[in-house]
């Protein structure tokens, strides 16, 4: 029987959750996902779109208050708060991304999450609870939508007000009326169009920044008995009917307290786009197994899904270091080059002659394979046709960073601290406090700051 109401059961679900409810491996993974959030918001700092939104919430926020920006170290309202560190964790391409949903969950939900429970001296159980909330709440609009939605629409955006709503709405204890008035709020607020890559504009990071405050605005609206839509997202004039032509419902409220999306999450290896990776990795593997220079290859077809076309095809000359990183000739041409695509490599050598010279023999063909299999599974496949007249094929069935072949603590700690030295966010001392802070989140009595604060 279809759920005439999938809107509220989410609100009901997002209010009603409990820490004991909540598997002890969601919360390791959610510990996992803020440590790495919070490194991918230190390696915002300098960014030009990630200052200048910080340079607007100076001039109109407070310059003083509970909630901490982490590149600047500064204190302000948890509404501004929360806008700068989503926009600065949404720039080094590094946060995290759930795949079903296409949907970059943390820096939509760990910013205005922690902004508000710094506001609130919350704890850190409270914490973790509303994060999830906001990831299980988030991933699921975002599943809802579809495709459809994802060719003209920024997932991260619009899905993004429903996630940060549900994560402070939980922190502020709304019942689930009230949540899903916040719902009704925020869902009415959604945006973000693909269109920016183009021309390589800043609107990305604006995306992460808008969905962050709205979700957090609309929660506090909620809890001072503003109202919102009913049916926000299933209704004729809702957030479906206007952004999705194949939306299912019955994604709403999927295993909603038994599937646990948390733990479906993946990070990111590559400094780039979700969508190169899976070539990525298959590229680097062929080219490993069968020792292979980029020197011997003529040329290196990506087969893909559709939504790699839609998103990586407008990007043909990157202009800048963001847009480089939604090129996929750019990309596999670090890759085959230098081994890598991390941070270093893209600001360094990105227009370099070897690296532009790779990627002017890539191309991308849609695959059937890995279209069917989008976006549950991403895929990654490979030809190399080689200057020797060979063909090779390379494939993987689950990139790095998936849940099945994921980062260890170990190896999330590394990254973290690349991240936090990247732009000098955080000395190695102080993301290693950061660190130990996180893996203890669980006991924390109330959440303060992540890092000293500014002189």
């Amino acid at each position: 029987m279809t759920n005439q109401n999938p809107s509220r059961t989410l609100a009901r679900f997002a209010a009603e959750l409990r820490f004991d409810q909540i598997p002890p491996a969601v919360l390791r993974r959610a510990e996992d996902l803020l440590l790495d959030w919070a490194a991918s918001a230190l390696a915002g700092k300098g960014a030009a779109p990630v200052e200048i939104i910080e340079r607007f919430a100076r001039v109109m926020g407070p310059a003083g208050g509970s909630s901490q920006v982490l590149i600047s170290r500064r204190h302000t309202s948890p509404l501004f708060a929360a806008m700068v560190n989503a926009a600065s964790s949404h720039v080094a391409e590094q946060d995290d991304v759930h795949n079903g949903s296409v949907f970059h969950p943390a820096t939509v939900v760990f910013p205005p999450a922690l902004a508000a429970a710094q506001a609130l001296a919350s704890s850190g159980r409270e914490l973790l609870t509303a994060c999830i909330a906001g990831y299980e709440v988030g991933i699921r609009v975002g599943e809802y939508l579809g495709r459809s939605h994802y060719r003209v629409f920024h997932t991260t955006g619009t899905a993004g007000t429903l996630a940060a709503a549900a994560a402070v709405g939980r922190l502020l204890r709304l019942d689930a009326d009230r949540m899903l008035h916040a719902f009704g709020s925020a869902g009415t607020q959604s945006a973000g169009l693909w269109e920016f890559l183009r021309d390589a504009a800043h609107s990305k990071q604006l995306h992460t920044a808008h969905a962050a405050a709205a979700g957090l605005s609309a929660a506090y609206l909620a809890a001072d008995g503003f109202t919102g839509a009913q049916r926000i997202l299933e209704g004729p004039q809702g957030l479906a009917a206007g952004t999705s032509t194949d939306a299912d419902q019955a994604r709403l409220t999927d295993g909603l307290g038994t599937r646990w999306t948390v733990a479906e999450t993946s990070f990111k290896f590559h400094a780039s786009c979700r969508h190169n990776h899976p070539a990525a990795d298959a590229l680097l593997q062929a080219m490993t197994d069968h020792r292979l220079a980029s020197a011997d290859i003529e040329h290196v077809v990506a087969r893909v899904h559709q939504a790699a076309i839609d998103v990586l095809g407008p990007v043909t000359d990157p202009q800048t270091v963001h847009q480089a990183k939604f090129s996929m000739g750019t990309v596999l041409g670090l890759i085959a080059t230098h081994g890598r695509a991390g941070l270093a490599e893209f600001d360094t050598l990105f227009r370099d002659a070897a690296v532009r010279d790779f990627a002017a023999r890539v191309s991308m063909e849609l695959d059937a394979e890995v279209d069917t299999a989008y976006p549950a599974r991403w895929i990654g496949k490979v030809t190399i046709r080689t200057r020797d007249g060979r063909d090779i094929e390379g494939r993987v069935d689950e990139p790095k960073g998936d849940p099945g072949n994921t980062l260890t603590r170990a190896e999330l700690e590394d990254k973290a601290l690349r991240l936090a030295a990247y732009r000098n966010g955080a000395t190695e001392t102080e993301m290693r406090r950061v660190i130990a802070q996180i893996w203890t989140l669980e006991s924390a009595p109330v959440i303060g700051d992540l890092l000293p604060a500014a002189a």
